[in-house]
């Protein structure tokens, strides 16, 4: 009889504890309409990239020497495609510029990178305002990427999007110190 009380009561705490300790849910972005005419207008312009998370500290290791990265998304040449330009602001103080473009996947919300097919990017909304979250799947990593439209948002973006990816199992998390000034995007 005792057994079962304490089976009962454990069970009871089990509960209790997933309804407190409970993740929440990610609401993934669309790129496209319905009717597949619709562009992503809402996420074209510049970004700043906040923070990062993934599985090990390995996959996040790209970004150790960045101090700060401001992007802007445009429209490609092509029907379809998404130009992506950045500046990275790398802590020794030196800029280097990146160009990507992203090649959109009719009725989906994943992005293919040019040059690169094992990859494959997802957007999805942020409760911060004027944030977006990515998440990027290549051959042997996957990583989430925190980007907002300010170099400075709310911490409680940061802690948010901190407890979401731990919740995704990313037990590594890199936060960009942003301790410098941004570079400047070229226009080309």
């Amino acid at each position: 009889m005792c057994d079962r009380i304490w089976a009962a009561l454990l069970y009871l705490y089990g509960i209790l504890l997933n309804s407190i300790y409970q993740c929440p849910e990610h609401i993934q972005l669309t790129t496209l309409g319905v009717d597949g005419k619709e562009f992503p207008e809402p996420h074209l312009g510049q970004w700043y990239f906040i923070a990062g998370a993934a599985p090990t500290k390995e996959e996040l290791a790209t970004f150790d020497p960045v101090d700060n990265i401001v992007f802007n998304m445009a429209t490609g040449s092509a029907p379809m495609q998404l130009q992506l330009r950045a500046t990275i602001r790398m802590k020794n103080g030196h800029c280097v510029p990146r160009k990507w473009i992203y090649h959109l996947t009719e009725g989906s919300t994943d992005l293919r990178t040019e040059g690169r097919p094992d990859m494959k990017t997802e957007l999805f909304s942020s409760s911060c305002p004027g944030g977006i979250m990515l998440k990027e799947m290549g051959q042997g990593y996957q990583r989430f990427l925190l980007y907002n439209r300010s170099p400075h948002p709310p911490e409680k973006c940061v802690e948010e999007f901190q407890s979401l990816t731990s919740c995704l199992d990313s037990k590594a998390f890199l936060l960009t110190p942003r301790n410098q000034e941004a570079c400047e995007l070229s226009s080309n």
